[in-house]
């Protein structure tokens, strides 16, 4: 796999569905700037995928096509592995359209490193102050009802509180896939913050002015 790399060291994600509405989104926070450009990568009907670590695109971009093809995850991420010399120092985590999962932390990733799936999610994190991370992660979007950007978004903020990348804090994203109008494939949800020194914190409040904005049924 041709390599399209960026040191994403530090970083915390989740990839989910909702359950009810086969929505599919991913939320992310690192210490370095432009996560959301590089982590999150979805499409509706098809999957979630966040790349970290060394993290390389070509997971979101290929995974998908895989995914799309009619590859479960594990066998998409399983085939991408294969081909890439470098996987060692890869995070990827990956959920598709009927809720299965799948995860990968290279054994050369920076401590404390790992991931946790469960129903309609996967959550890894590296480089973070320890398992706490992902554990809040997982059990605050297991115990959250609402939409799934507001699930994600609680988890996110979870995984600060938690303690989040030890080395500390620059941007975050969140990225959810929504049926709004007749099955448009943009991203409904697509929020971005980038050096910032409390970056989940700029990102709710964005995302508090976006909700009013843009899915409380007003139009732009």
């Amino acid at each position: 796999m041709k390599s399209m790399k960026t040191e994403l060291f530090g970083t915390f994600s989740m990839v989910a569905r909702c359950e009810r509405t086969g929505e599919l989104g991913v939320c992310v926070s690192t210490a370095v700037p432009a996560v959301g450009s590089i982590v999150p990568h979805a499409e509706l009907d098809v999957a979630a995928i966040a790349t970290q670590a060394t993290s390389n695109v070509m997971y979101g971009i290929k995974g998908l096509q895989l995914i799309k093809l009619g590859l479960s995850p594990s066998s998409a991420l399983d085939a991408l592995l294969r081909e890439d010399e470098e996987r060692e120092v890869r995070q990827v985590i990956m959920i598709d359209k009927d809720g299965k999962t799948a995860a990968f932390t290279g054994g050369e990733t920076v401590e404390w490193k790992g991931h946790l799936t469960g129903r309609n999610y996967a959550t890894a994190g590296n480089m973070l102050v320890g398992s706490q991370v992902i554990e809040a992660m997982a059990k605050t979007f297991d115990s959250t009802e609402g939409p799934l950007e507001e699930r994600l978004m609680k988890a996110l903020e979870a995984g600060q509180n938690a303690g989040g990348d030890k080395r500390g804090r620059v941007s975050a994203a969140l990225l959810v896939m929504k049926r709004l109008e007749a099955d448009s494939p943009r991203p409904w949800v697509d929020l971005r913050v980038d050096e910032n020194p409390d970056p989940v914190a700029e990102l709710r409040r964005i995302y508090e002015v976006f909700k009013v904005r843009y899915l409380s049924g007003k139009k732009v």
